[in-house]
C-alpha cells in the first residue's frame, strides 16, 4: 500500500492559463504586463504567448490558484484555466516549427 501523501499522476495537476488581453494603448498594455508578471511571480510558466502552465500537488491547490487568478483578473479581455492531470499532460506533443522531435515535459519536477 502506497502512503497517503504519494503524488500519482492521477493527484498531480496541471493548470493552464490562458488569456487574449486588449492592448491597444498605454493603460491597456499595463494591465496586460502586470497579470503577466502575476503569473510569473506564481510559478506559472511561458508556453506560448499568452499561455502558461503551472505543475500543481493537488485539487485543492488547483482552487487556491483560481482564486487568486479571479482576484487578479484584468478588467478587459478574456482569461481562461484549464486544469489536465499529470498522466493527460504527459501525452501532450509539442513541435517547434519544422523540427519534428517531439518535445516531452521536462524530467525534472518542482516541488512547492
Amino acid at each position: 500500500m502506497q502512503p497517503a501523501h504519494f503524488l500519482s499522476g492521477y493527484r498531480l495537476m496541471w493548470m493552464m492559463v490562458m488569456f487574449d488581453l486588449p492592448v491597444t494603448d498605454k493603460a491597456a498594455r499595463k494591465e496586460y504586463t502586470r497579470f503577466r508578471n502575476f503569473l510569473l511571480d506564481n510559478g506559472f510558466s511561458m508556453t506560448q504567448f499568452s499561455v502558461y502552465f503551472r505543475l500543481v500537488s493537488s485539487k485543492n491547490r488547483v482552487q487556491r490558484f483560481e482564486r487568486l487568478i479571479a482576484n487578479e483578473l484584468p478588467k478587459q479581455g478574456r482569461v481562461q484555466i484549464l486544469t489536465i492531470t499529470d498522466k493527460q499532460y504527459e501525452n501532450i506533443k509539442s513541435y517547434n516549427g519544422y523540427d519534428t522531435t517531439i518535445q516531452r515535459k521536462p524530467s525534472q519536477l518542482q516541488l512547492f
